[in-house]
This record gives C-alpha cells, sequence and structure tokens, in this order.
C-alpha cells in the first residue's frame, strides 16, 4: 500500500501539479480565473459565462462558433506548456534523455487541462439543455466542434514542435561547434541562475519515480549524470524561442482581429478571443518569471505605475466621444454660471410655450369622439439591459395591442427611462413611425421582440479584448467626422444590425416629427460623472427640466440640477448627435460600455442614467410639475405606466453574520442600495405629484417583471438565454401583472377593448 501511494505521489503529474503550487500561482491564477468565467462565479453580472457556454459566431450558436472557440483554448492549452516548459523543464533533468521531450511534459502537465474541460463542459451540457432547451444531440455536436478545434490546434502544433524541439540525442549526434559567448551569461538583472551541475547530480527537491508516456503507461526515470552540462542547456532552452514566437503570434492576431471588427466574418466568438488574451497573459507572465524571477513582482508594479503615467497623455488615453459632435471646435464653457444663464426665465417661457404647442397636438390627437378631457399617459420604463429591454417591449405591445392601438397611438404623450428599457421603448416608438410609412408593418409582431432581444454581448467583449485594450487605432467617419473605432462604436453597429438600422437617425431629425406628435416625446437622460447632475437630451429645449419651476424665480433657493444637452453643445452641433449615441450613453454601464466625454471645458464625463434615476420617476414628475396647470385645463388627469424589470419590494439582507471584516464594511453597504434608495426618494415624489394633481387625476400602474415559481430571474446583461426570454415574456401573463392590465383598462376607459 505505502508503495503504492508513493508510486503516485512521486509520479511526474503529481509532483508538476505541486510544483505550479508552490512556484507558478499566477499560472494557476489565470486557469482559476477562467473556471471562475465559465461557472459564473466571476463576472455572473455581466453574463460572461454566456460567451463561452453559447458562443456566437455571425450571429448563431452552432458547430463553427464551438470550433472556433476550441482552436483557441487549443493555443492557450499550448501556451501554458510552453511556459510551464520553459520555467520548470529544468528542474526534471530526466526529460532530456527522452525522445520528443516537450510532448511527453505536456502528457504529464494534463491534470489542470483536464480539470478544467471536465468543468467547462459539465457546465456547457447542463446550460445548454436548462437555459437553451436545446437537445442532446445538438448539445453534442457543439461540444465536438470544440473538441475538433481543440484537436487541430493541438496536432499543428505538435507538427511544429516535431521539427523545432530536439532531445539530446539529436544534440549529441551534432558536429561540436562553438558556443556563442553569452551563452551562459545572465541576459537580464534578475536572471535566475541554473546550476545544472547540482540538477545533473539529481540532488535537486522535486523526486520523480515514474512518468506517463505517449501510450499513457507509467515508466521509470533513469538518470542523466554521464552527460554534458552544455548539452543539457542546449535541451532546456531550445523552447525560448517558440515562447516567444508564441506571445507575438497571440498579440498579432488579436490586433490584426481588434483591426477587422467592422467585418462580422472576422467577428470570432468573444470567449475564443478570452482564451487568446489569457494565452498572451501566460506568455509574458512566463517571460517576466524567466528572467526578472526573484524582482518579477518589482517590475510588475513598476510597470503599472509607468502604463498609468504614460496614459495620462492623451495619445495614450483613448476617450470615447459622442458620435455626431463636432470636437474640432472650441470647447464650451461648463460651469454654474453657464447652466443658470442657460435656464434664465425667459429662455425657460420659450421653452415651455414650444413644449405646450406639441402638448396643444397632443391634446387633439388624443381627444375622445364623446369630447372629454383625454387621460395623458407617460410611460416609465426601467433600465437591466436586454432583460429590461424586451420586458419593456412586451409590456407596450402587449397593452398597445389589448387596447387596440390607443394606448401608444393615441393616449401617449412621453416616455422617460433609463438603459436597456429605453432600448426596447425607443424601438418600439421606431416601429410606429416607420408603420405611417409603410401601412403593411405590423407593429406588434414577434420578430421585434426577437430582434432586441439579440446578442450584444459577444461583438462588445470580442472587440474590448481584440481593441480597446491596445488603445483603438482605427477610424471611421460620420456627419464628416472623424472618431475612433472601439466598443462604443461596435455597441452601435451591432445594435443596428440587430434592428434592421433603426437607430441610424440623428436627434433633430425627431424634432419635427415628435411636434407633429407621429410618435410621442422621449427624453434621453444620461448621469453626468462630474458633478452628479443629469443630461436631458431631446430635440426640443427643455431648460425648464433642469431645475424645479419655483427655481426659475429663486434661484438662491434651488440649485440647478439637470443640464440641456441641446443648448450647452449647440455650437458642437448636438442636434447632429447620433441617436444611437445617446441612447448608448443613456445605457453606460461601468467598464462594459466607455463613459463618453463631451467636448466642454472642464471635459464631462457621461454614463448610464439609472445611477440618478432608473426608473424614469425623476423626469415623468418634473414634467408634471412644470405643465401641471396645462395639465389640469386640458386633461382628465395623469397616468403613469411604471414598466421595471426589478422587484418594488425586496426581501431585507441580515448584516448580523459574518466575520470582523464584513463588519467593518458593513457600513458602507449602503451604497450598494442604490436602486432602493432611489425607490424611496421616488415614492416620495410620486406623492407630492397625488397632493399636486389630486387623488382623482393620477394614476400609477405598475408592471414589474418577476419570473415566477421555480424560475431565475434573468441577469442584467447584454445577454439572454433562450430560457430568460421566455420568462420574461410570459411574466406579462402573471396575475400581478395581469390585473395592472385590467386596472389599466379600467382607467382609460378605451371602448370595446378585447380582452386577450
Amino acid at each position: 500500500m505505502k508503495k503504492w501511494i508513493n508510486d503516485i505521489f512521486y509520479s511526474f503529474p503529481i509532483q508538476l501539479l505541486g510544483l505550479h503550487c508552490k512556484n507558478n500561482l499566477l499560472l494557476i491564477f489565470i486557469w482559476l480565473l477562467l473556471m471562475a468565467l465559465v461557472t459564473g462565479g466571476f463576472g455572473q453580472v455581466f453574463g460572461i459565462k454566456y460567451l463561452f457556454l453559447a458562443p456566437e459566431y455571425m450571429g448563431e450558436v452552432g458547430f463553427l462558433s464551438f470550433f472556433f472557440l476550441g482552436l483557441a483554448f487549443g493555443g492557450f492549452f499550448i501556451t501554458w506548456n510552453i511556459t510551464s516548459y520553459l520555467l520548470d523543464a529544468h528542474l526534471f533533468p530526466f526529460l532530456a534523455s527522452l525522445g520528443r521531450p516537450f510532448t511527453k511534459f505536456c502528457l504529464n502537465n494534463l491534470l489542470i487541462p483536464v480539470s478544467f474541460l471536465g468543468i467547462y463542459f459539465y457546465n456547457t451540457v447542463y446550460f445548454q439543455s436548462y437555459s437553451e432547451f436545446w437537445s442532446a444531440g445538438k448539445i453534442f455536436y457543439h461540444c465536438l466542434g470544440f473538441v475538433s478545434g481543440t484537436a487541430i490546434l493541438v496536432i499543428l502544433s505538435a507538427i511544429y514542435f516535431q521539427y523545432t524541439n530536439k532531445d539530446i540525442l539529436s544534440f549529441l549526434k551534432r558536429k561540436r561547434r562553438n558556443e556563442p559567448p553569452n551563452l551562459l551569461k545572465n541576459i537580464a538583472p534578475g536572471r535566475r541562475s541554473i546550476n545544472y551541475e547540482v540538477i545533473k547530480s539529481e540532488k535537486q527537491k522535486w523526486r520523480v519515480d515514474t512518468y506517463l508516456t505517449e501510450a499513457l503507461k507509467p515508466r521509470l526515470v533513469r538518470s542523466v549524470g554521464h552527460y554534458d552540462v552544455k548539452t543539457l542547456q542546449k535541451v532546456f532552452r531550445q523552447n525560448h524561442l517558440n515562447a516567444l514566437i508564441v506571445q507575438l503570434f497571440g498579440l498579432v492576431v488579436l490586433i490584426a482581429l481588434g483591426y477587422m471588427i467592422d467585418k462580422p466574418f472576422f467577428r470570432i466568438p468573444a470567449a475564443a478571443n478570452l482564451f487568446i488574451l489569457a494565452s498572451v497573459m501566460v506568455a509574458i507572465t512566463g517571460a517576466i518569471t524567466y528572467w526578472f524571477d526573484q524582482w518579477k513582482f518589482t517590475l510588475v508594479i513598476c510597470l503599472l505605475f509607468v502604463v498609468n503615467y504614460l496614459t495620462s497623455f492623451d495619445v495614450f488615453n483613448h476617450k470615447n466621444k459622442a458620435y455626431g459632435l463636432d470636437y474640432s471646435k472650441e470647447l464650451t464653457e461648463y460651469s454654474y454660471q453657464k447652466l443658470d444663464s442657460m435656464s434664465s426665465a425667459s429662455i425657460v417661457e420659450k421653452d415651455k410655450e414650444e413644449t405646450m404647442e406639441i402638448l396643444e397636438n397632443w391634446k387633439a390627437k388624443a381627444s375622445t369622439v364623446s369630447g372629454e378631457k383625454p387621460k395623458m399617459v407617460i410611460f416609465c420604463v426601467s433600465g437591466g439591459g436586454l432583460k429590461a429591454a424586451v420586458w419593456a417591449m412586451q409590456v407596450m405591445q402587449r397593452t398597445d395591442s389589448l387596447t387596440q392601438g390607443r394606448l401608444m397611438g393615441n393616449s401617449t404623450a412621453l416616455i422617460t427611462g433609463a438603459s436597456g428599457g429605453m432600448i426596447g421603448a425607443s424601438y418600439l416608438r421606431e416601429i410606429y413611425l416607420q408603420k405611417k410609412s409603410k401601412e403593411s408593418i405590423n407593429v406588434y409582431d414577434r420578430k421585434y421582440v426577437d430582434n432586441i432581444s439579440k446578442d450584444l454581448l459577444n461583438s462588445l467583449t470580442f472587440t474590448i479584448v481584440s481593441n480597446d485594450l491596445f488603445l483603438p487605432w482605427t477610424t471611421f467617419e460620420t456627419g464628416g467626422h472623424i472618431y475612433k473605432k472601439d466598443r462604443g462604436y461596435i455597441f452601435e453597429k451591432q445594435l443596428n444590425e440587430n434592428t434592421d438600422n433603426a437607430f441610424t437617425k440623428r436627434i433633430g431629425d425627431y424634432k419635427a416629427i415628435e411636434r407633429r406628435v407621429d410618435v410621442p416625446m422621449l427624453y434621453v437622460t444620461p448621469s453626468i460623472v462630474n458633478d452628479g447632475r443629469r443630461m436631458i437630451i431631446s430635440p426640443h429645449g427643455v431648460s425648464f427640466m433642469t431645475i424645479a419651476p419655483i427655481g426659475v424665480e429663486k434661484r438662491e433657493i434651488l440649485e440647478i440640477d439637470a443640464v440641456d444637452f441641446g443648448k450647452v453643445f449647440a455650437n458642437h452641433g448636438a442636434e447632429n448627435l447620433l441617436f444611437s449615441t445617446a441612447l448608448r450613453m443613456n445605457a453606460t454601464y461601468p467598464y462594459i460600455l466607455p463613459n463618453v466625454y463631451l467636448p466642454s471645458k472642464p471635459g464631462l464625463e457621461v454614463m448610464d442614467a439609472g445611477f440618478r434615476d432608473n426608473y424614469g420617476i425623476n423626469s415623468a414628475t418634473r414634467f408634471v410639475q412644470v405643465f401641471k396647470d396645462w395639465i389640469k385645463e386640458n386633461t382628465s388627469g395623469v397616468v403613469m405606466v411604471q414598466i421595471s424589470s426589478l422587484d418594488k419590494i425586496e426581501e431585507i439582507n441580515t448584516t448580523n453574520e459574518g466575520g470582523v471584516l464584513e463588519t467593518m464594511l458593513n457600513p458602507l453597504g449602503i451604497a450598494g442600495q442604490i436602486m432602493n434608495l432611489q425607490d424611496y426618494e421616488h415614492d416620495n415624489s410620486l406623492g407630492f405629484i397625488y397632493d399636486l394633481l389630486g387623488e382623482d387625476n393620477f394614476e400609477i400602474i405598475r408592471f414589474i417583471y418577476h419570473p415566477g415559481k421555480n424560475n431565475e430571474r434573468a441577469s442584467l446583461t447584454f445577454h439572454l438565454t433562450q430560457r430568460e426570454k421566455e420568462n420574461i415574456l410570459n411574466s406579462f401573463y402573471l396575475p400581478k401583472n395581469q390585473e395592472s392590465f385590467r386596472r389599466l383598462k379600467e382607467v382609460m376607459d378605451y371602448p370595446k377593448i378585447v380582452q386577450d
């Protein structure tokens, strides 16, 4: 029994695993990070695991997408082994006496890769069967694609190494040649000195009794004590060039793919890019460890400071721009004095009059046959990635369909909100607009939900890895201006590809359209990072939205809390801003999408609307407050339809569990309750509107997405599984949401409404 245990413990695979855990923790960390990404232990909120478990290529999940993923994994596997061999092979001198030493090293170094593959295939099979409803045959076909890609890459690498890696017998057969004068000298200051005499004497720490052959059979190791030291060095140093070639090849591939981001054919699955990036990280980590050994951590810290310093210069620090704006003109002043001047009483009154003209046109369209004053509907849609986009589309489509087109076509005056919800609502609004020129369009067609639910995450992640990490350098032109291509650009491009170019208009294109009330008004409201104010983007003047009505006359009482985008950036062509860019600014989740920098002094940086108002309630209540007199005189009240992808009331988390470190962090936990904090403030604002208009003239109707029993809540990402999408769509038919619809029908008092 003891001999059996010793044979296992001192086998080459087990000793290699122990060596990695002791000396190569950075390399082990990369494997652990990949495992965490695959299982959802890390990056779950962004949906990163979907990139691995259901990779897309050309908009499809199939054999080819998994084949590319397998190729990339094969490259990572080979790079991992090259780096491990480079760092550790000298500790196992018996390898020098074997035929095809690198091949045998790889076979004995399989414990970690095989463990990863086991975890990967388990999660892939479970995910595709549970979340995507795919058959066993289709899942097997996908896995076969992955295995085929990996096998081809490994076979090609084996052929390459067959001709470039030599064993000790190959060197002994060669004629003696003079060694280069610096072969044995240290090339870098921290380069570790390898005592081959000690290794040759076999007194090294890592004892190995057996190794696995190509036939996976154990074989006893043999001594290399009789070989020349310099010959041993040649065997172990021959992979240095191979490692360099792999590093350069990986970088070239990533940069080349980044150059081709415009062409869907070259957008390989994002997870494949992550494997390629992991390969580069492994190779660079191995190179730093090999050349600088004890100095490696010092070098990494120094490099971080150098990178931080270099990126303080514009040439090394790419800042995403708002597509359509002219950045060549003198930067506009952004100061409180400037904001104050743009919201004077005369300017506010002028903007109010223009908006009331739109409201008069809306009233004429919304008036009932009986002559009664119409109800004004305001939609408030929440953020939440594609989940919120699909939920907003479903609710707005179904409620409008069941009211025979009256809700959106006649009654809705304004749409506000954040992030994904606004993308879905804007898409439906655009479809309504297209229907006016093309009667054959069915606004309620399921294909529009399918379009808005199409994946955005793959292209985003692909661009981050292949382009943005290496500083964007390719450009594109729109409106006579040049901009850099980055993940912001690819987001808008992919969104338009998914929706048949529904978002190609500019902000100014909607001015006449909204004035005629062909579609409802829509406010896009990203958050300003610099001072926390909201940016109101509209084709019309909206200075009345920048400060509470009482503050227009009494500036000393209230502060300006929002910015009229059109006025501040009028000299930079605010009306030329791409509508897709406005939506992106409104949905800029940190890191996934780049913050947008505007041409101002100081430079403004904007991001997701959800950080100030994830539900659109602030905009809606301010609008009602400003036009309360007109609303009271010309309508029979306001109906606010809130479409939320988040629960209104959530379970209360406990804070009395955990250790001392968690207890110390408890006071900071309130920062993570930003949605709940907004909810409380919104309820306060809504209570104020009730007081302002009267209980009989104000109604709130909520449609809240809930996964239902035995279902997981859809993730807050730019990717949805088939199960998640169906779950979102079915949520409309849950009792609480059906009750909301019945209440909406009752409040609006539409005649002859057909119940679904």
